[in-house]
């Protein structure tokens, strides 16, 4: 075997100057690049509330029969929902109740086949003496 290929026992210690990557400490930002930071997040948030506040002179909207139309459909759209829910859940019942059945009907059935094909007590009985 070559020595590359053999097995080799792993050190845990690294060389005295090389740290690991994972805990290395970034480099930190120039103070400019955060204050350039910090005033784009603030433009970006004062334009779309400026957008918010003119959308509705943009758009015909009324905000109140907005949001009556939205909690309206939203308590229709649960009702029917529920609704849904519960027809589902009957039909599985139904559809349990109907395989209950079928189970009992098969095994009445094969008691009633075992019963009736099985020899007679007395005969056994009979056929104990005689031997």
């Amino acid at each position: 075997m070559t020595r590359s290929r053999r097995l080799q026992l792993v050190n845990g210690r690294r060389p005295p100057g090389r740290r690991r990557t994972v805990f290395r400490r970034q480099k930190p930002r120039a103070r400019a690049r955060r204050v350039l930071d910090a005033l784009l997040l603030l433009a970006a948030g004062i334009g779309l509330l400026v957008l918010l506040l003119q959308l509705p002179e943009l758009i015909d909207l009324d905000s109140l029969l907005l949001v009556s139309t939205a909690i309206g459909n939203l308590i229709g759209g649960l009702s029917r929902l529920l609704l849904g829910i519960v027809q589902l859940l009957a039909v599985l019942l139904l559809v349990a109740l109907a395989l209950l059945a079928l189970a009992l009907l098969t095994g009445g059935f094969v008691r009633l086949v075992r019963a009736l094909l099985a020899p007679a007590p007395a005969a056994k009985a009979a056929v104990a003496k005689r031997s």
